[in-house]
């Protein structure tokens, strides 16, 4: 069963996304012919494709194997935000929200795997390019009020990506999550990055 249902999302406002419960901690991405969100555009930016696929699901929980049929799934662990600051991560929760989910019918779903070159740095040396260089953080915060976002972790064995990034946004605000994930692939941290598919989706299900 999907996590994303219409149900919910007329209740929960997009600031919520990022607010999950410690058992909803594990999302799994299935890729394939059926799933509330449908696939409208397979991105590739750098690295190998994905096998086509025309919808997603999506699900919490531990799930070893993929669906039959499915093209492919990978996972994505929400932990301990880092490289933020004490004063992003508070204005990140302070934000308020400029629209509810219902609204938010639009999604986007970016896998990333970087360089072995990025993980050979230290730790106090990605922060520097990521915080004070990059400006992550404080990028993706000028574009909260439209755009939720949860970022994932998946950096273990036989996991294709590193990190797993859902958006979540109205159609009237297509084109402002273009201009933030433009402004992250100008980024010095985008130079360590060797694989990215960006997953373009509506969502399937009627309101």
């Amino acid at each position: 069963m999907s996590i994303v249902t219409c149900r919910s999302h007329l209740s929960r406002g997009v600031p919520q996304i990022g607010k999950v419960r410690p058992v909803e901690t594990l999302f799994n991405y299935v890729g394939g012919g059926s799933g509330s969100w449908r696939i409208t555009q397979i991105g590739i930016h750098s690295g190998l494709p994905l096998k086509p696929a025309t919808h997603l699901d999506i699900s919490n929980g531990r799930l070893d194997q993929a669906p039959v049929g499915a093209a492919w799934m990978f996972h994505g662990i929400v932990s301990n935000t880092r490289y933020v600051t004490s004063e992003n991560r508070d204005s990140q929760d302070s934000r308020p929200p400029s629209f509810y989910g219902s609204e938010a019918t639009c999604a986007a779903l970016i896998p990333i795997r970087k360089s072995a070159a990025w993980w050979n740095l230290a730790r106090n040396e990605r922060r520097e390019i990521v915080e004070s260089r990059t400006r992550h953080v404080a990028t993706g915060l000028k574009f909260l009020p439209w755009i939720a976002r949860r970022l994932q972790y998946s950096r273990n064995p036989g996991e294709p990506f590193d990190f797993v990034t859902w958006f979540e946004y109205s159609p009237r605000d297509a084109r402002i999550f273009d201009d933030l994930a433009g402004a992250l692939r100008s980024s010095e941290e985008w130079r360590y990055v060797e694989r990215e598919i960006d997953i373009r989706l509506v969502r399937e299900c009627e309101r």
